[in-house]
């Protein structure tokens, strides 16, 4: 996959590979400052894409290309309902997420579908992005690490259109509407984004301080967008149940 913009100030895009903007490995120029929204890679966009029906029930078409990482689609009925507590471990330290499967089913369905497929073991947060950038982000989901990596299938934006992105915020990049895969973000700071990327859950605050602290070490390129200076790996998501 592509990665997907993401709009930040001034008309800046987050590109879906993911958008936040999505960043390769190296400095490349869709994870640059210049592009600084949460970006990933782009499906098909001639593919429908995935959306919840009017019978509860959520659509995840598969996507022009190859899954970063072989795993089966989420089920088309939502699993869970109300609030549901996920354990991030990082090699920097553990982040505790609450998920809103009520506002967000389909989106929440899928990530846990990833988690528990163990898609995101081992994987890269490739992108962090700084104040200087204009949004204080921590992008990961993609395993192969480039920006550009999905799980080969696509749905649909959960939006209400008055979503906000403060510090704790925990959000899908994208490629554009109704482009979401694989990729997620963190907020850990200030970050004014249009209401464009599907806030599907929140940190608590010693969590959003262990990304704050990760960020405060910068870049690898020392730019205000690129890899993080200390390498990022998710070690495993945990449910709890």
């Amino acid at each position: 996959m592509r990665s997907r913009p993401l709009t930040g100030l001034a008309g800046l895009m987050i590109v879906a590979g993911l958008t936040l903007a999505g960043c390769s490995g190296s400095d490349s120029d869709s994870g640059s400052a210049a592009d600084p929204a949460p970006t990933a890679a782009s499906s098909d966009p001639a593919s429908e894409s995935a959306s919840p029906s009017g019978t509860g029930t959520c659509s995840y078409p598969e996507d022009s290309a190859s899954a970063a990482k072989e795993v089966d689609p989420p089920p088309a009925t939502p699993t869970r309902t109300g609030q549901v507590d996920v354990e991030i471990s990082t090699s920097v330290g553990e982040i505790d997420a609450t998920l809103d499967a009520d506002t967000t089913p389909c989106t929440v369905n899928s990530f846990l579908s990833l988690a528990q497929q163990g898609y995101f073991d081992d994987t890269p947060c490739h992108r962090l992005t700084t104040a200087e950038a204009g949004i204080s982000v921590l992008q990961c989901g993609d395993p192969s690490g480039t920006g550009s990596g999905g799980p080969g299938y696509s749905f649909d934006d959960e939006l209400s259109g008055s979503e906000t992105y403060p510090a704790g915020t925990l959000a899908m990049a994208n490629a554009g509407p109704n482009t979401n895969g694989s990729q997620f973000f963190v907020v850990y700071g200030e970050t004014p984004l249009p209401p464009q990327y599907t806030v599907f859950g929140k940190l608590d605050a010693d969590s959003t301080k262990v990304v704050a602290d990760l960020a405060a070490l910068g870049t690898a390129t020392g730019q205000a967008d690129g890899p993080p200076a200390k390498k990022v790996t998710i070690t495993s998501v945990k449910v709890d149940d």
